[in-house]
């Protein structure tokens, strides 16, 4: 069994910062790739950004050079910092790890006003 529990959601400004931490607990395989995905109001869950166990980062054009993801494989846990907040980036942001199965978060709430 694996628990994913995200923080650091919330309302912020345009041009504004949040940073998101993810959690993971359970059994785990240490070479895994964790990540944030993000869902709009009536779009389809899109890709922000993933990191493997080794480091290796991939991110989604729309948030390229303003978010950085980043890891602490000891805690088991995902970052995202978020900077230049635009109020297209309001979505719930949900955390995920791939190993053998695919495990998600419960989402946090990300508003961003313009």
């Amino acid at each position: 069994q694996v628990q994913l529990v995200e923080s650091g959601g919330g309302l912020v400004q345009a041009g504004g910062s949040l940073r998101l931490s993810c959690a993971a607990s359970g059994s785990i395989f240490r070479f895994n790739v964790m990540g944030w995905y993000r869902q709009a109001p009536g779009k389809q869950r899109e890709l922000v950004a993933t990191i493997s166990s080794g480091g290796t980062t991939n991110y989604a054009d729309s948030v390229k050079g303003r978010f950085t993801i980043s890891r602490d494989n000891a805690k088991n846990t995902v970052y995202l910092q978020m900077n230049s907040l635009k109020p297209e980036d309001t979505a719930v942001y949900y955390c995920n790890v791939r190993f053998v199965g695919e495990y998600w978060g419960q989402g946090t709430q990300v508003t961003v006003s313009s």
